[in-house]
């Protein structure tokens, strides 16, 4: 586990936040802007110091009441909005002076892996980082951080100042670090789709404050927190490649709730994606519905609902075994079809976003 509590005082703003998540995987630190996740960041990075802070990773105490790791021998890697690559070095130079700071005998990870892992094969070359796009700059920076071989990676926004090209590009490489890696990565994003892709846990942050973590789909499906009211609210299903349908250019999800088609992916067959069903995309029937053009219907059970404003509710139902979907209708929809909780209903998903 890695185990965080720290309070910090500042002019307009505090921050009293107590953590505790896996030491695995991506933990996404979730929140408005000026909520605290950066401040959060910086705190287990050492870069605030606070009078009675608290970290401990896997056991480790990296900062207690009487001891205070400095950030320098903190083991963990830092990527920051801002490449802040070196312009004056290579890019092989860059990415060495992560690797050297390391001891041979303690390195975990290689240059000829990370140069693999973020395709850096063409950029390795290069006498500058100067002539590099936004997101071929970000994944040096990611390198360089990775072959500090760190306990712990830290990532500040790392996609926020890339436009949407860049950002498309560089999407693929995190997700690929995120079957590759076995070191825990903290990430801090304010923009939902990015954590839906990447995040295995979500800690929601307000006003210096965690209201709320754990399980990612467990916190995108309880309607009490502030995830449920965005305009992209929605579930995330973990399933498995199951069929191809040539003929229609389709690909078949198998999960623990049934099935789901999406426009044809090239994924091998038993391969496991990530897909994301946004509330507003979910319809719901009382009856098996005939004759309709939406062809991924679920059996579901309502376990509740809540109110959006004046015209609108929100729905948390369960597909088979434990998967979450969420709902989002009219209020007059809601009662016409006497809708309550305990309900068994079918949920008609219209669309499917394939996200990794």
């Amino acid at each position: 586990m890695i185990h965080a509590r720290f309070d910090l005082s500042y002019p307009g703003f505090a921050l009293h936040a107590d953590l505790q998540v896996h030491a695995h995987g991506v933990t996404a630190l979730f929140g408005p802007s000026g909520s605290g996740k950066t401040t959060l960041l910086r705190c287990i990075a050492g870069l605030e110091r606070t009078a009675n802070g608290l970290l401990q990773v896997k056991g480790e105490v990296w900062q207690d009441g009487a001891n205070f790791l400095p950030v320098h021998r903190r083991p963990l890697g830092y990527v920051f909005q801002e490449a802040s690559l070196f312009p004056h070095l290579s890019v092989r130079r860059n990415l060495e002076y992560g690797l050297k700071r390391i001891p041979p005998v303690q390195r975990k990870v290689q240059l000829e892996q990370v140069v693999e892992w973020l395709g850096l094969n063409k950029l390795i070359g290069r006498d500058s980082p100067a002539g590099l796009s936004g997101g071929e700059r970000q994944r040096v920076a990611i390198a360089r951080a990775l072959l500090t071989s760190p306990r712990l990676l830290l990532m500040d926004e790392p996609l926020s100042a890339l436009d949407a090209a860049s950002k498309h590009e560089i999407m693929p490489y995190l997700e690929r670090l995120h079957g590759e890696l076995d070191i825990p990565v903290i990430y801090v994003s304010h923009a939902l789709d990015e954590v839906a892709r990447l995040a295995d846990q979500l800690v929601l942050m307000e006003q210096g404050r965690v209201i709320a973590s754990g399980a990612l789909n467990e916190i995108l499906g309880r309607l009490d927190l502030p995830t449920a009211h965005l305009d992209d609210a929605g579930a995330v299903i973990e399933a498995s490649v199951a069929a191809h349908d040539e003929k229609y250019h389709l690909t078949r999800l198998d999960f623990s709730g049934g099935s789901l088609w999406v426009s044809k992916v090239e994924r091998a067959i038993g391969s496991m994606v990530r897909a994301r069903v946004l509330a507003r995309d979910v319809s719901i029937a009382t009856a098996a519905p005939q004759g309709s053009s939406i062809s991924n219907i679920l059996e579901a059970r309502i376990d509740r609902i809540q109110d959006e404003g004046p015209d609108r509710v929100s729905l948390r139902m369960t597909v088979g075994s434990g998967q979450i979907l969420l709902s989002r209708i009219t209020r007059r929809s809601r009662d016409q079809l006497n809708l309550a909780i305990g309900m068994e209903v079918f949920a008609q998903v219209k669309s499917v976003a394939l996200i990794a």
